[in-house]
């Protein structure tokens, strides 16, 4: 396998989670020469630029020619567009490996618009800005041993990466971990909200909300106990936990998420679909 030093990778898409990949990569030493992004805003450019040193140029061309990978990382709705104008202005790039971090848009779609074989798809969620993301990935058929591992180099930096075996579940990536932190925002919203109802502050009830949500979270990662039965320990019989959780139960939070996941997972598909069909697929 080919060491990341000696890869060339081109963005096309210079937006925020572009600019943590790169931000990564460049942090794990890999030379800004090798790096190449391809970001029709002017501003967006110059601030790639800046950052981290990388060659930023508003349109593909023949600098493209010669890349190892290509991530697609614009928004869905552009993709079409800007796959005809890198198939137009750098032909050769179609050899490449190209991992796409686009919602919606599958591998056979990628394969097809950008005239390439070997297609990695992931989907990587918004703490990915930090470096505390958790990216789920899927390899068509052409990919090997090689690619998947290049895929991983390429993302290491954003944070966790959990391989499926099959792209429909990449659907429901996107409704646990894709869409998932918006789902914490929520119950942190709650939890703040209730505070202060309860005579809190908004920063003491924020700050107590978010020291608990960060450290259940971490509690969980580092146990050897399942979820069910750190809570169960926190739990006494006839106390203040108890008695929140019954109301949780009375109002079927468990229902309720199954029902919002199932939704999110269900419109992955559909967005899916209605590219495919928008671009002739």
């Amino acid at each position: 396998m080919r060491r990341m030093h000696e890869i060339t990778i081109a963005f096309i898409g210079g937006g925020n989670m572009a600019g943590a990949i790169v931000g990564g990569l460049r942090r794990g030493g890999v030379d800004p020469a090798r790096l190449r992004v391809v970001e029709p805003l002017a501003a967006q450019r110059e601030q790639l630029r800046e950052r981290f040193g990388v060659q930023a140029q508003a349109e593909p061309g023949p600098q493209l020619e010669s890349v190892d990978v290509v991530v697609w990382a614009v928004k869905p709705q552009q993709f079409a567009q800007a796959a005809r104008a890198l198939r137009e202005r750098a032909p050769a790039s179609a050899g490449a490996l190209h991992l796409s971090i686009m919602a919606g848009v599958r591998c056979a779609a990628v394969a097809r618009l950008a005239a390439a074989q070997r297609v990695v798809r992931a989907m990587p969620n918004t703490p990915a800005l930090i470096g505390r993301g958790v990216s789920g990935l899927y390899a068509n058929a052409q990919c090997g041993v090689a690619e998947r591992e290049v895929a991983e180099q390429v993302l290491r930096a954003t944070g966790e990466l959990v391989w499926v075996d099959s792209e429909p579940a990449l659907d429901a990536v996107t409704a646990v971990s894709g869409s998932g932190p918006a789902y914490m925002f929520l119950v942190l919203e709650s939890l703040i909200a209730a505070g202060v109802r309860l005579g809190l502050s908004e920063d003491v009830a924020r700050r107590l909300a978010l020291g608990t949500m960060s450290g259940a979270a971490a509690l969980a990662a580092d146990s050897p106990s399942t979820p069910a039965q750190l809570r169960e320990q926190v739990t006494s019989k006839g106390g203040t936990t108890a008695a929140a959780l019954d109301v949780l139960r009375q109002r079927d939070l468990a229902g309720a998420f199954d029902a919002a996941l199932q939704a999110a997972a269900r419109r992955a598909a559909e967005l899916a679909d209605a590219l495919e069909r928008d671009s002739g697929g």
